[in-house]
């Protein structure tokens, strides 16, 4: 019986950690959904998502639209596509950004390609190393939902950047909400303990 007890004890505080643990992972998503971009970044970095064939995906055009909008209210800043071609895709992610934002009236000439990336990570590793010399004010355009891991990530390479929150279609959110979860709970992991082994 004592041994029941102890276990249903034991459950009861796993679950009660687990719920304060993804209150404090939605507290910090939401705290980055709402960002309003400065004028006349030097540049933005595009994160790069699913593409279907060579069409993005709903949340995928969602970031490229935000980025469009404010490209075109800022024709000074210059544009770095980042994404590699993942499986199904028939072109990288970073040729569909900047196809996309040719269609919607950005000039080529303002788009920088970074089409080997295969993650967050190296999205902003790789996009880095194409930021002009003396651009100092940068943005990140990327899904409210992956906002806060997104900047996060750059700050920890050295990147002092702010964000274009876009939005994420009602039908994406569960599913990116879930595994926005797991890739922060990654993200703390990599950053507080494998990064110190």
């Amino acid at each position: 019986m004592k041994n029941k007890k102890k276990v249903f004890h034991l459950l009861g505080l796993c679950t009660a950690l687990g719920l304060i643990y993804f209150t404090f992972l939605q507290v910090k998503i939401s705290q980055y959904s709402h960002l309003k971009a400065p004028k006349n970044a030097d540049y933005l970095i595009v994160l790069g998502a699913r593409v279907k064939g060579t069409v993005p995906s709903l949340a995928f055009a969602s970031r490229i639209h935000a980025a469009a909008k404010y490209l075109k209210e800022n024709e000074n800043t210059i544009v770095i596509a980042s994404g590699g071609e993942g499986p199904g895709e028939d072109i990288s992610e970073a040729e569909s950004i900047k196809r996309e934002l040719i269609k919607k009236g950005i000039s080529e000439s303002r788009i920088i390609l970074e089409d080997k990336s295969t993650d967050t990570y190296e999205n902003i590793r790789f996009s880095k190393k194409l930021i002009q010399k003396g651009a100092k004010a940068g943005l990140i355009v990327t899904n409210n939902f992956h906002m806060y891991r997104a900047i996060s990530i750059a700050r920890d390479n050295e990147l002092e950047v702010e964000g274009i929150p876009a939005k994420t279609p009602l039908i994406a959110v569960p599913k990116s909400y879930f595994r926005e979860y797991l890739a922060i709970t990654k993200f703390y992991l990599k950053r507080y303990f494998l990064d110190s082994i």
